[in-house]
């Protein structure tokens, strides 16, 4: 069984399968037939049901929080009512903040979810009620609301856009410094990609820890149209608009007060103690934001378009659900990868109603639906190994391996875009 199971942990999910070894045609359905099959009492919004899940989310922080001003004591009791030798108290210490870690993570992550819901104006009508709360939860975990809510929107305007697009832009052949197509060999791919398994180790714990810090300060696999080292904290980055620049001082100055606010808890109570309270839970909230968001829009079956080639709906198709963390995923992270798809053509739609949004669309989008129950972590390794780069030409692409090899191909009997077919979302969808 255990042997069984390592095998399925590191193999990839039969949906996948079937997706790589199937030639790829963009969608032909239209929006309108998408937003037909939605049930129309899907699309409101519940306040007070939305109220719940912001209250009920600041209350297990708090929670959490107690709970690990408490280990000490807690610690004494375990060992005092198991009969533990007093050896043993600073690894039942140990298993405490592990547990108050993971589960403080997840919590935070849920912080950065719900807040998402709510830059999107998914729980509220008004905006008001949408922003503040969103601000000041994106705020406690040191992200800037403003400044992501501009970049995040714009992403949605421009999901799978080479052009574009904002987020995870995939390099290029030239920008890898590797020889054209015709005259590469894989000695050449050899020689500039192949990476030792530590080096590749390496490079994604600098991903999963620091890669929402580093886009955010230098703009790490954002879009390259932008120059390099553009920050989201510069309020006249090229990112934002001159009416958005007020929302990035706001959420600077948001930061600065709550790293004041960090640094004399620091001060006061010992630096030991803010790692563990406070920085621990932060980066695995990171690592979770990072995972879900880059195994989003990072698949070696999922196409980058350039060009004419793109639109809307073909962008928002080109994503991918996934049940990460099982129960753990839809309780604290909101259904964010479980329904993903449905998202991103229905942005402003509450959470709490994605899932069955994403089965009314999947009678739609049939096999243009991407899925994938591979395991996440797996996932993650497949991706950040294979996902390497794409090439300088091509309306419709996918991703190279260190081998010069694409995953999947695109169908040999397909018919280039109409132009006339509109390329941009529904204006009520932004």
């Amino acid at each position: 069984m255990p042997i069984k199971y390592t095998l399925v942990m590191l193999s990839s999910s039969p949906e996948y399968t079937e997706r790589l070894h199937k030639p790829f045609k963009p969608p032909q359905v239209t929006l309108k037939q998408i937003h037909d099959a939605v049930p129309k009492h899907l699309l409101k919004k519940n306040p007070w049901l939305s109220t719940y899940y912001v209250v009920r989310d600041v209350a297990l922080c708090i929670g959490m929080f107690v709970f690990a001003s408490y280990i000490p004591e807690m610690s004494q009791a375990i060992l005092k009512y198991t009969g533990i030798s007093a050896q043993c108290e600073p690894i039942v210490r140990t298993g405490l903040w592990v547990q108050y870690w993971w589960w403080q993570g997840l919590v935070f992550a849920g912080f950065f979810c719900i807040a998402h819901e709510l830059g999107h104006h998914a729980l509220y009508d008004n905006w008001y009620a949408n922003n503040i709360p969103a601000f000041l939860m994106h705020t406690f975990i040191m992200a800037p609301f403003f400044a992501w809510k501009a970049s995040h929107n714009a992403h949605h305007k421009t999901v799978g856009s080479l052009e574009r697009d904002e987020n995870y832009i995939p390099y290029t052949r030239s920008q890898m410094k590797l020889p054209p197509p015709d005259r590469a060999t894989r000695a050449d791919y050899a020689e500039i990609l192949e990476e030792t398994p530590i080096y590749t180790a390496v490079m994604m714990f600098v991903m999963q820890a620091f890669g929402w810090w580093l886009y955010l300060g230098h703009n790490a696999m954002g879009s390259p149209r932008h120059p390099a080292g553009t920050s989201h904290l510069n309020p006249y980055s090229t990112i934002f608009t001159k009416e958005q620049r007020r929302g990035i001082i706001i959420s600077d100055v948001a930061l600065i007060s709550m790293g004041t606010l960090l640094y004399y808890y620091g001060s006061h109570y010992g630096w030991t103690k803010f790692i563990a309270m406070w920085l621990i839970p932060d980066i695995i909230c990171n690592h979770w934001i990072v995972l879900c968001t880059y195994l989003h829009h990072s698949d070696p079956t999922l196409p980058h378009y350039r060009r004419e080639e793109w639109s809307f709906l073909r962008g928002a198709a080109a994503t991918v659900d996934r049940p990460i963390m099982g129960w753990m995923g839809r309780f604290f992270l909101h259904n964010v990868s479980h329904d993903h798809v449905a998202h991103h053509f229905f942005s402003q739609v509450p959470f709490y109603n994605m899932e069955e949004v994403t089965q009314a669309i999947r009678t739609v989008l049939k096999d243009d639906y991407n899925y994938d129950s591979t395991n996440a972590w797996y996932a993650l390794y497949r991706s950040f190994t294979q996902c390497v780069f794409i090439e300088d030409e091509g309306d419709i692409v996918f991703y190279k391996t260190v081998t010069g090899e694409a995953q999947r191909e695109l169908a040999a009997d397909y018919k280039p875009k109409d132009p006339t077919v509109p390329n941009t979302p529904p204006s009520k969808e932004i």
